[in-house]
């Protein structure tokens, strides 16, 4: 507001010198001041014209003299504009404005069209970025939707876009969209995706903070005097909950909702995308060795100790025989980074050393478990399956409940229900 009012007494001064250069009356503009005018607009255009000097001009025309009157009148007018216009406005560009209007080059009608456009200026450069949800299409199927390479249904396939994996639509063409998702990209007719749907899209997606440092604390507030919740290693992939807080990220992990610093950890989207011919078929070339290669571990296992009298060796293979072992260290510590069944583990070193007892090498990794084996649905659960959450990981044993190595304060412990907290994913090893 400082310059406007700035370039509001320069406009009274041009229009003093005016009045005295064309000898117009100066009480005219000084006894009436026009409806609305401030104070000191008309303070200022008082004592400008009783300053005045110099002596009224001869031959000065009347049209002269009203064509002041009428720039003194769209002075107050530029004044009132002003007052709208974004205060990171340059004085300099105010007094030209005024100028302007005293010289006849601009009408009031003018004036207020250019702050308009300013505003309306100011008004795109902020609006907010597009959404990374808007060319989004969820698949909304019992099972899939084939994807094609032609917007026809005589295209070839060249994958599937399962319930509730994403894609990103490029055009459309008729009643086709054309759309890439992974490693696939083709046609998928529209009547199986929900497109646009930023609400749906969020469901389906999971944002993740992916660790960067290695080890990094969780703290129960945005803060680095807070207590620490817990620790989570180099490349854990946690669920995101919360990114309001400036500088934080809150997380979920095994011993609840904490904050991490976002100086430690890079963000990302997580959708479930296609899957093309190829990846399909070598999926489940790679499940079926798994399989095989399991059963060969775990039949080993089951000879070799047939004749150990240790009790808590594994004495069968197969799933139920995985439940039953690792159920044999309930009770026993929590370590982070551990791996001993019987000292203390952390929860991936503990099905990592149960698995490994059957002959089993898995990663010291909750978010690395998440590929091993095959997957399967949580309908289709057996003992001995291992239950991936946001940075934790635990055996389901049956009857809706899970082995694990929960918390420094609970250490080896079973739980039920299963789905005390979202379930990211199911892996069979037998």
């Amino acid at each position: 507001m400082n310059l406007n009012r700035k370039a509001l007494r320069i406009s009274a001064c041009c229009i003093a010198a005016t009045l005295a250069l064309t000898g117009a009356p100066a009480q005219v503009y000084a006894a009436s001041p026009v409806a609305g005018i401030s104070g000191i607009t008309a303070s200022a255009l008082e004592e400008a014209s009783k300053s005045s000097l110099v002596s009224p001009t001869a031959g000065v025309s009347q049209k002269m003299a009203d064509y002041v009157s009428v720039a003194a009148i769209e002075t107050v007018a530029l004044t009132e504009a002003a007052d709208s216009i974004d205060t990171e406005q340059s004085a300099e560009e105010t007094q030209e404005a005024s100028a302007a209007v005293i010289e006849g080059e601009i009408t009031e009608a003018e004036t207020e069209e250019k702050t308009e456009k300013k505003s309306n200026k100011k008004k795109k450069k902020n609006k907010k970025k597009k959404s990374e949800y808007a060319d989004i299409a969820i698949a909304q199927v019992d099972n899939y939707v084939n994807v094609r390479d032609a917007a026809t249904e005589e295209g070839n396939v060249v994958g599937k876009l399962y319930n509730n994996s994403a894609a990103t639509v490029h055009a459309t063409e008729g009643d086709w969209y054309q759309i890439t998702s992974g490693n696939v990209t083709g046609y998928v007719k529209s009547e199986f995706v929900v497109c646009g749907d930023e609400e749906l899209a969020k469901q389906v997606s999971r944002r993740v903070a992916t660790v960067q440092t290695e080890t990094l604390f969780v703290r129960t507030e945005p803060t680095t005097a807070s207590d620490v919740l817990g620790m989570v290693p180099n490349q854990e992939e946690l669920t995101v909950t919360d990114e309001t807080v400036d500088g934080w990220t809150k997380v979920s992990i095994e011993d609840g909702e904490g904050y991490v610093s976002n100086d430690y950890i890079t963000m990302s989207t997580e959708f479930v995308t296609a899957e093309s011919k190829e990846e399909e078929e070598a999926r489940l070339a790679k499940e079926e060795a798994e399989r095989k290669a399991a059963a060969a571990a775990a039949a080993k296992v089951t000879s070799q100790n047939a004749a150990i009298a240790d009790s808590t060796a594994p004495t069968s293979s197969g799933g139920s025989a995985v439940a039953s072992y690792a159920g044999q260290f309930v009770g026993n510590p929590y370590v982070y980074g551990g791996t001993s069944l019987t000292n203390g583990a952390d929860c991936s070193g503990f099905v990592m050393a149960v698995y490994a007892a059957f002959g089993v090498g898995l990663p010291h990794s909750s978010s690395a478990m998440r590929g091993v084996g095959y997957g399967v649905s949580t309908s289709e659960l057996q003992p001995g399956d291992i239950i991936c959450y946001s940075g934790h990981v635990a055996i389901y044993v049956g009857n809706n409940t899970i082995v694990h190595a929960s918390t420094p304060s609970t250490g080896i412990k079973y739980t039920s229900p299963i789905d005390y907290k979202p379930i990211l994913a199911v892996r069979r090893i037998f």
